[in-house]
């Protein structure tokens, strides 16, 4: 039986992923209760029709403190052959949170008399630490559409292949803030920076003259050398240590140029060994 857990702040996108997942087949409840899980699961566990049950809930602040405090706790009981968990974190910066809450024009659960929709969701943060701490995948959902975070869901999750890990390569730029979501972050800005040829300035990591300019020069060589070795050498120990997913956060200033080369090469060369490669640009998109 698989199960995946959906949390994050207010605003971040869970009931998009949920829904998501009820398209590729899950059974998903929202607002679930933290202390009724184990029962869940039992019952489930018992009925041999439901073995191969896909099932997906959603858990956030709506439950009681006490509770969200014991997750951690309350997983480990459910630790069973027959049952693989999967935790999916949502987050994004709290201005955004903000502005997308205040659109659905419903009470956060965290507000009161003395605490305003800011204060809330930034409370929240607490709230939801002890399942953000052990997320398998977190997602930095600020600058994604509902149309991007639906294919983001998609593509690392219910079309993954499960015997491998899902690797993204991320590029951004550094002036826009670093993702919240990666997991291991390389900073490109000490490489040529083709934004000062005014010939490549407007052209991206993608295209052919910035490529050459940046093939050109031996320290881009050396650190992608540098990188991928070390990659190679340590993210089949992640794998052998279960982890399901892994984000590679590439930067620069801009985000347009180097770190897109880099995420670009890296992912080019992975995906000859890992069908579940991907790689995204934040700068790009926008």
């Amino acid at each position: 039986m698989k199960v995946i857990v959906i949390s994050g702040r207010s605003g971040s996108g869970k009931s998009t992923a949920l829904h998501v997942l009820e398209d590729a087949g899950f059974n998903c409840i929202d607002n679930f209760p933290v202390a009724l899980l184990p029962a869940l699961i039992e019952n489930i566990r018992q009925d041999p029709s439901q073995a191969n049950q896909e099932l997906a809930v959603s858990i956030d602040a709506r439950n009681s403190a006490h509770d969200l405090e014991r997750f951690p706790e309350i997983l480990l009981t459910l630790d069973k052959p027959d049952v693989h968990f999967e935790i999916i974190y949502l987050d994004a910066l709290g201005p955004t949170l903000v502005k997308r809450f205040s659109e659905t024009r419903r009470r956060h659960p965290l507000t009161d008399a003395t605490t305003d929709l800011r204060q809330a969701i930034e409370a929240e943060r607490a709230v939801l630490a002890n399942i953000a701490d052990i997320a398998d995948l977190n997602i930095d959902t600020t600058r994604l559409s509902a149309a991007d975070l639906t294919d983001t869901i998609r593509q690392r999750v219910t079309l993954r292949d499960q015997s491998n890990m899902s690797l993204l390569f991320r590029s951004f730029g550094y002036k826009y803030g670093v993702p919240v979501d990666g997991d291991m972050v390389f900073d490109t800005r000490c490489l040529p920076n083709p934004h000062w040829e005014p010939e490549l300035r407007k052209l991206t990591g993608r295209d052919q003259p910035v490529i050459d300019y940046l093939e050109s020069q031996s320290d881009v060589s050396e650190m992608y050398a540098d990188i991928h070795g070390y990659l190679a050498n340590w993210l089949p120990r992640f794998a052998a240590n279960h982890r399901v997913y892994m984000t590679v956060a590439i930067g620069c200033t801009g985000g347009r140029h180097r770190s897109v080369y880099m995420a670009e090469r890296l992912g080019a060369q992975f995906v000859r060994d890992n069908d579940n490669v991907l790689v995204r640009h934040r700068e790009l998109e926008f």
